[in-house]
């Protein structure tokens, strides 16, 4: 199957650059109430996962131990910037838990954020692991893991007890099959596994209803949403898109970004999840799509809408400030 064309570069009024990919929106029962593009074929969901991977966090009572809230149970699901605010809250948690950042087994990059890199290379230092965009979810983990009494020591392998965790999560609720033959690693040392992309939509929709989870994980899933949708700007940042559409929906949108193009999110009044996926991986085409997307469901809002269709449709500029292009979601995106 050849997947459709949602999104289009403009250069002036033409079009320069298309880009396909799938869609899928799904409600808790697995319905499917908007499918376009292939939405069986397993995809690797990256990042966009990881207020399911954080759910042994919350249902272990590490959470709670610690005094966590949701500053903290937004940050376990964030791929930030690496600004001060989210590698400070990191090394907080980490503290909390009688552990540095010496034990965690993330990897070291220099902050997402230009300005924050900038910022810290000008100060005299050198970005540490509490700058990783993931950072958030590896102090959750390890927090995890001194809760529970296991030997953290290798909690990014496949074999560790931490990630068989993450993993038994991930089966519940996506209700797909994660094994080794789809799994790969992320770019912070982590499994990841490929799976339908309906099979994700599902699993958000859970999420935000709580329907087919038990009482404990449908809390979790919960609170982990409630929190991202409190705590925008600590699930990504200034600048990211994932903030913006969460800023601008109010605590009515759940919004995660995944590397190589992949949204997933949810709309938790409809009791509706969803999942897309940018098929050249281009991160400019998957944020205008996930807000037409939105826009589309929320339509009838006559205040979110305009704001979700000036997403959709960015404008592009020059140095000189020359308007020269935008995106624009094609007709097959309707």
């Amino acid at each position: 199957m050849t997947n459709p064309v949602l999104a289009e570069v403009l250069r002036g009024d033409q079009v320069e650059s298309r880009h396909r990919g799938s869609v899928v929106v799904c409600d808790a029962s697995g319905g499917k109430i908007m499918a376009l593009g292939d939405v069986e074929t397993p995809i690797f969901p990256r990042s966009a996962v990881k207020s399911i991977q954080a759910l042994p966090f919350v249902e272990s009572g590490a959470a709670d131990a610690y005094g966590f809230g949701n500053r903290e149970l937004a940050l376990a699901c964030a791929s930030h910037n690496g600004e001060p605010e989210h590698a400070a809250l990191a090394q907080s948690m980490l503290e909390r838990a009688g552990l540095s950042e010496a034990n965690m087994e993330c990897g070291t990059h220099w902050p997402s954020r230009q300005q924050a890199s900038l910022d810290l290379a000008a100060s005299g230092k050198k970005p540490n692991q509490l700058h990783n965009n993931c950072s958030g979810k590896h102090s959750g983990f390890l927090c995890t893991c001194v809760h529970e009494g296991i030997d953290p020591t290798g909690y990014v392998t496949a074999e560790h007890r931490l990630q068989e965790m993450v993993r038994d999560a991930m089966e519940s609720v996506t209700g797909a099959k994660h094994d080794p033959a789809h799994r790969g690693t992320d770019g912070c040392s982590i499994p990841t596994y490929a799976v339908p992309l309906e099979s994700l939509a599902l699993g958000f929709a859970s999420m935000a209803t709580g329907e087919g989870l038990g009482p404990q994980r449908a809390s979790a899933a919960k609170r982990l949403f409630t929190a991202c949708m409190a705590e925008p700007f600590l699930v990504a940042g200034t600048d990211r898109a994932d903030t913006a559409l969460m800023q601008a929906g109010t605590g009515r949108i759940m919004v995660k970004i995944g590397a190589e193009g992949v949204f997933c999110g949810a709309i938790p009044e409809l009791g509706i999840g969803f999942a897309l996926k940018c098929d050249d991986g281009a991160a400019r085409a998957a944020e205008a799509i996930v807000a037409r997307l939105l826009e589309m469901l929320l339509r009838g809002d006559e205040d979110l809408a305009p704001k979700l269709k000036a997403m959709a449709n960015p404008v592009f500029k020059n140095w000189n400030g020359i308007t020269v292009g935008g995106i624009r979601t094609p007709e097959a995106f309707q």
